[in-house]
């Protein structure tokens, strides 16, 4: 078989990679790739936006599978595009995609559908935001969101009316997010541990991935601005078998039933970003694709062949494929630009990977890398996701952190805490 990998990220190097492992598989494209999935398959040189010229692209080469990373074509119809010239794709279509296009089309959604999500606010007003911020109405910290996509960065935790009051004054007026930001939502800020809990659909039923824990802000701690995503880990027992079955229950099932209601089945990859509490389970957000890089830690663990699950979705028969998954923990460390997430630096050039790799049980995935003259260099704010596999959370972690001291680009940063918080829920665990 033929596929062909849309995107450039970290998510798409680790697709390509366990694309790679099927013994169906003889071929893999990526448009447009980075330096990582360049080694490993052949680059082409087409933007993900370039929705025709992709179709023409795996019409010609007689692609037999798409599989969408990023979500910005799929808002755009790309699935719809490709099933209309008979091209087979993964992915939502521009309809179902909705749940992560637009935050307010995915909170009225969970209304509609009795979807356990926190209250919220939603206006295009920026005079009734503005008052409703300082009203008190969801207390502080608050969560403002804009309506769009945002590249990972629509989302501002308000700790105080003064941050509240600039934030939506550079959403709503000044309108540093452009369109996506021409509505928002108000939110009260839900208390609790963040969990990434992703399936695999075909619009009927659903095969739940392990769960994963992400890392969004830039500094240690957890502070600083949001970003695409400084690091993940993975592991079984950041969710219970119990909860498990109360999220596929109350969340994922209803989810499902309630776009295939609508008129809308949702056949993809489909994300939920889940906050616990106890047993008190909501849903933060959803996205219509593979996190990143929830998408590293989580793919290193599988050991099952990625292309039954996507003919399986296909098919429409997921409920008669088994999932394989490896046990233990494991890790990604996301290295990235300095400057990120502002205006990052480009053209570093990067050493120490195969160094990092040399360690049983690293794999480094590029996300903003490029080859040029020979020379690995840095192209994008996140750079590379240095991801380790091991028996236990704190060796995982020890791991990781040794590979990425042996990786060097001129003013690199990355976060020294992945995985910290799970540690004490490891502790527990071992006892």
């Amino acid at each position: 078989m033929k596929i062909l990998v849309v995107g450039s990220g970290g998510r798409e190097h680790a697709l390509v990679w366990k694309i790679l492992e099927s013994k169906r598989v003889s071929k893999v494209y990526c448009a447009p790739g980075n330096g990582g999935t360049a080694e490993i398959a052949q680059n082409i040189p087409i933007s993900v936006g370039q929705i025709d010229d992709l179709a023409r692209f795996a019409h010609k080469e007689s692609v037999d599978l798409t599989v969408v990373g990023p979500e910005l074509p799929l808002t755009q119809g790309m699935v719809d595009h490709f099933q209309k010239h008979g091209l087979g794709i993964i992915g939502p279509s521009a309809a179902a995609a909705r749940l992560e296009g637009s935050k307010i089309f995915a909170k009225e959604f969970m209304q509609r559908h009795a979807i356990p999500t926190g209250p919220y606010l939603q206006t295009d007003s920026y005079p009734e935001a503005r008052d409703a911020a300082r009203s008190g109405r969801f207390g502080y910290p608050l969560v403002i969101k804009a309506d769009g996509l945002a590249a990972g960065k629509g989302v501002v935790i308000a700790r105080s009316l003064q941050e509240a009051e600039v934030a939506l004054e550079q959403i709503m007026q000044e309108r540093t997010l452009g369109e996506a930001g021409k509505k928002v939502i108000l939110e009260k800020f839900l208390h609790g541990e963040e969990v990434s809990f992703l399936v695999f659909s075909d619009g009927t039923h659903a095969l739940p991935m392990v769960p994963s824990q992400d890392h969004k802000t830039v500094f240690d701690g957890d502070l600083g601005p949001n970003t695409g995503g400084m690091g993940a880990y993975s592991t079984d027992w950041i969710l219970s078998p119990g909860v498990t079955q109360q999220v596929m229950e109350t969340i994922v099932t209803p989810t499902l039933r309630g776009m295939a209601a609508e008129g809308n089945p949702y056949r993809g990859i489909l994300y939920f970003g889940l906050m616990l509490n106890g047993n008190d389970v909501k849903v933060l957000e959803f996205n219509a694709r593979f996190g990143d890089p929830e998408t590293q830690p989580v793919l290193y663990r599988l050991q099952s062949d990625i292309m039954e699950v996507f003919e399986g979705m296909l098919e429409q028969r997921l409920d008669r494929v088994k999932l394989q998954w490896r046990q233990g923990c494991s890790l990604c460390v996301v290295m990235a630009s300095g400057g990120y997430p502002g205006d990052f630096e480009k053209g570093q050039e990067i050493t120490g990977i195969p160094e990092a790799e040399a360690l049983t049980g690293v794999k480094v995935f590029h996300a903003g890398t490029e080859f040029k003259n020979g020379h690995l260099l840095s192209s994008g704010g996140r750079v590379l996701g240095v991801t380790s596999r091991a028996e236990t959370l704190s060796s995982a972690i020890r791991l990781a952190y040794q590979a990425a001291e042996r990786i060097r680009f001129r003013n690199m940063h990355y976060r020294r805490d992945i995985g910290k918080k799970g540690l004490k829920k490891e502790k527990i665990m071992a006892k």
